[in-house]
């Protein structure tokens, strides 16, 4: 294998992961944000209350785009299994 094909297989790899982690993150990221303003405004320092929104948010999300993350990761592994096909022939 050359070390050309290993760095587009990483890529690949990378950015499959990014895009399969990026909607929870993204998600967490807002509800951490908008927790965090309320507690500002609120003046509310209860450091755990931002744990359980974000783990339900974050829970929902992951269960909203479980059919889409599947057909991501298929799409991935189906890409890999070709690569090995042609790699041995």
């Amino acid at each position: 294998m050359v070390s050309a094909e290993i760095v587009v297989i990483g890529r690949d790899l990378l950015m499959t992961a990014l895009v399969l982690s990026l909607p929870a993150v993204a998600v967490s990221l807002l509800v951490g944000g908008l927790i965090s303003v309320f507690q500002t405004v609120t003046s509310i320092q209860e450091q755990t209350l931002t744990f359980a929104p974000r783990i339900v948010a974050v829970a929902l999300v992951l269960m909203g785009t479980l059919p889409w993350s599947l057909k991501i990761a298929m799409a991935f592994t189906s890409r890999m299994m070709l690569r090995m096909i042609e790699a041995n022939q």
